[in-house]
Parts: C-alpha cells; structure tokens; sequence
C-alpha cells in the first residue's frame, strides 16, 4: 500500500462516526407519582446513585430519565422503551409484570399500607365503628383509594355502601377531619401526612395489609443471572455509609428481592 492510499484510508476512518457508547447504555425510569416539585435534573442527581447500583450489578451504564406523567410511563412500559422502571404508585411496575413482560427486581422497605385515621378526641375506637360514619378518602381512581377499598373489603365494609367523600389529595383529608367536614379518612402510610399523623396526635384506627412499596422491575431482555447480580448491590447498599446516604436521599430504608409473589398477587387482590 503506497503512502498516499494509507493516508487516505486513515482520512476516511477518521470522518467515519465512532459506536456511540450510549448505544449500549440503559434506562432507569423514575416515576414520583403526583409528588411534585422537582425537575428532571434534581431527579436524575436524586437516583444517580441508585442508577450506578444497577449498573454495577449489570457491568454497563445505566442512565436516570424522570416520568412525570403517568400516561408517559404507561406508554414506556408498554413498549419495552426503559429496561428499569422504579415507580410509585405500585400498581404501574405491577401492570409491567402482568402485561407487558417485566420482571421483579425489588421493592423499598418499608412496604406500604393504608392507613384508617381519625382526628384526635375522635370517639370512634375500631374499624367496625367506621360504618355509616362519613369517610374521605383520595379519588377514586387513585393507587391508594383502590388499595384501602380492597383492604376494607377484606374487612366486611364495601365503601359503595358508605358515605364517601373523594378528595384530590391525600392532604386535603387532614383537612376534612380537622375541621369536622368528615369522621374517618384514608391516607398511604408513605404520605406526607401519613408519616406524621400519630406525631401531630392524631390517631390511627387501622393498618392495612402491607404490599410492596416503589417496585423495580426490568424489561424481559434482563436475564435472570443479572436480575440477581443487581439485587446483590441492591441489598448490599445497606452494608455501607454511602450506600445508607443513597438510600436515604431516595426516601428508602432498604431493599427487599423477595416480594414477587405479592407483587404479581397485587392487581387481582385491588380487583384491577
């Protein structure tokens, strides 16, 4: 190969574009749900940490995209688009595993539980003392509203039969009881509010069956090998400082990999 046919060979692969590295980097998908406020970068400093967890486990990038709406999530879910999705309300990674081929990679502790809640000096004292009392309770199509209706089922009480009044927000029910415009309420244990009802000394008549809280799920590419290497570094967060200050930024005590089995119960058990 004479001089000149080398240097040209060595021009053209040059201007050729080299395999972008992000080709083979995946997505980690947050959803907050309706807690609003942030924007997508504070989100992506927020799981950073989390989405280099994953990628240990899977020995590649893995790269933060914040959904905001739910529609958005769905539609990601449904297409295969994020190969992690972490997502509140639960029922959405749920869907992913019945539906669309997701799998159960791990879910937060604590779990979450609906919470029946009087205000305090309340004189209702168990939850048969609910029936024909007015409720709040969030909308009706909401995670937490078909999450208390299926756990009340289970309890002898059909809310369609009780006085309810659906509110937007989980805290607008504080403001119901407080100002006596309802008896009862209902409130996700992981809420704003319900963190810190009894710590405002208001009382809880009822704590529901605990169900898995901010699922993760990987799409069906995922093999189970590396499902597993993942949640290794999930549960070894835990073990270290760093990993403890990750956790806690993300609102997490600690990981749980053994919740499949509700997980996949979960749907029929809310009647969804």
């Amino acid at each position: 190969m004479n001089r000149h046919l080398a240097l040209l060979i060595l021009a053209l692969s040059l201007a050729l574009p080299l395999p972008s590295q992000a080709d083979s980097d995946l997505v980690l998908a947050v959803s907050e749900g309706t807690s609003g406020g942030m924007d997508h970068a504070q989100v992506i400093a927020k799981y950073r940490g989390l989405a280099d967890a994953i990628g240990r486990g899977m020995k590649t990038t893995v790269n933060v995209v914040f959904i905001r709406e739910f529609s958005a999530l769905e539609e990601g879910l449904k297409t295969s688009r994020f190969a992690f999705v972490i997502a509140r309300p639960s029922d959405y990674p749920a869907r992913g595993m019945r539906d669309h081929g997701y799998n159960y990679v791990a879910s937060a502790k604590p779990d979450g539980q609906c919470y029946i809640v009087v205000a305090k000096g309340s004189p209702l004292k168990t939850l048969d003392d609910i029936k024909g009392k007015k409720i709040v309770i969030p909308e009706k199509a909401a995670y937490m509203s078909r999450f208390c209706a299926a756990e009340l089922r289970d309890k002898g009480i059909e809310l369609g039969k009780e006085n309810v009044q659906y509110v937007r927000e989980q805290a607008a029910v504080g403001f119901y009881l407080d100002n006596k415009f309802a008896e009862v309420g209902a409130i996700a244990s992981y809420s704003g509010i319900g963190k810190k009802w009894e710590a405002d000394g208001n009382r809880i008549l009822h704590k529901s069956v605990a169900q898995p809280y901010f699922p993760l799920v990987a799409y069906g590419k995922i093999r189970p090998d590396q499902i597993q290497a993942v949640q290794k570094e999930l549960l070894a967060l835990s073990n270290s400082e760093s990993g403890q200050e990750l956790l806690k930024r993300i609102g997490v005590k600690e990981f749980d990999t053994g919740a499949e089995d509700r997980m996949r119960a979960l749907l029929k058990w809310m009647g969804s």
